[in-house]
């Protein structure tokens, strides 16, 4: 079987291999044949340590295929089924999950340290407990979320990781008001995804803010309102609100720097969300003062911050009605063959989304 291989934390390209076998399936397991995979900023946060993940292991986390064997005791999903892989699947039993907090529950995480592949060498890791950057997949029951027949596998793919925790920041965590001022720091996939929440709750003016002059000219298509280069940020803030700050600034960079860039550029009162996914010792820099004086909310976003299944629901309707574009976050398409050149693609800032078909 064919798959992307990382060796170890640090080296900048994958090798595919096509000596790589699934393990771990048995009861309560499904193997999915994977069809369609997008490369997320996540997986090259791993493979150069910023996110923890042991080595060697195969990235890939935003995925969909179809079931090809189902273990004991599973119900719900069936072989020949088209799903979409949720590497964040709630148990339903933990004290999170009961508080209706299930983007929270840390059952999905525990698989992550479990090999679910092999190698002639030794064991191999996926990404998350999943690892969508090879053929075939071997995950727990939960991780299948069926798909409708007319949901493409590479729209469902965007919807498992990207689109999800885009729109959910936008419309679960910040719930953005209707006529409110939004600034989104970041404007890859997850990042358009967040201005299309903004858009879909009314905001009245959204400021795409990215380095990359392709990126900020999508953004607009998406519905941004205006997009803007990191140095021009201070201007926009004064044209648009006299200085103040903006009710809702989004960060999906996952680093301090922009956090505390996204921190003075809230106005007082208002609400900054930390969608980005950063390493453990990069540490925003807050005073006690301002802390207590402005008033700021800041309000992290795990997944979408809300209930993965509903999102997903919620994000296929909304696609179907034509409210949200998911086809044209695909700017690219690459075979599994060709993996590293999506790898520059993303790191380039080319890409709002590449497509690895498989």
């Amino acid at each position: 079987m064919r798959a992307a291989v990382l060796h170890e934390i640090g080296q900048d390209k994958l090798e595919v291999l096509d000596d790589v076998e699934t393990v771990g399936f048995g009861p309560g397991k499904v193997k999915i044949r994977i069809r369609a995979t997008g490369l997320c900023h996540s997986d090259v946060s791993a493979m150069n340590g910023v996110l923890p993940q042991p080595a060697p292991f195969i990235p890939g986390h935003e995925g969909a295929g179809e079931i090809v064997d189902v273990g004991d005791g599973v119900s719900g999903v069936g072989q020949g089924d088209r799903v979409l892989v949720c590497w964040l699947p709630a148990c339903g039993q933990c004290p999170a999950c009961k508080r209706g907090q299930s983007q929270l529950c840390l059952a999905g995480f525990m698989n992550a340290g479990t090999p679910n592949f092999k190698r002639p060498g030794g064991d191999v890791f996926g990404f998350a407990g999943t690892g969508t950057f090879t053929e075939e997949v071997v995950v727990d029951a939960g991780c299948a979320v069926p798909i409708p027949d007319d949901v493409p596998f590479d729209i469902a793919a965007l919807i498992g990781c990207g689109v999800t925790t885009g729109l959910g920041a936008a419309i679960n965590t910040a719930d953005v008001k209707a006529g409110s001022s939004v600034a989104v720091i970041g404007c890859g996939g997850v990042g358009i995804s967040a201005i299309q929440g903004a858009r879909l709750k009314g905001a009245a003016q959204i400021i795409a803010v990215d380095p990359v002059a392709s990126r900020r000219e999508a953004a607009l298509r998406f519905g941004a309102t205006e997009a803007v280069s990191p140095d021009e940020l201070a201007d926009a803030k004064q044209r648009v609100t006299a200085g103040e700050g903006f009710d809702y600034v989004f960060e999906v960079v996952g680093k301090s720097a922009t956090a505390r860039t996204a921190y003075e550029t809230t106005r007082r009162g208002g609400t900054l969300v930390i969608v980005g996914a950063g390493a453990m010792d990069d540490n925003l820099q807050l005073n006690m003062f301002e802390l207590f004086f402005d008033e700021k909310k800041i309000l992290p976003s795990m997944y979408g911050g809300g209930d993965v299944l509903q999102s997903y629901e919620r994000a296929i309707a909304l696609w179907r009605a034509g409210r949200i574009d998911l086809e044209s976050l695909i700017t690219h398409r690459v075979p599994l063959s060709e993996i590293n050149e999506a790898l520059d693609q993303m790191r380039t800032g080319v890409a709002l989304r590449t497509c690895i078909e498989i």
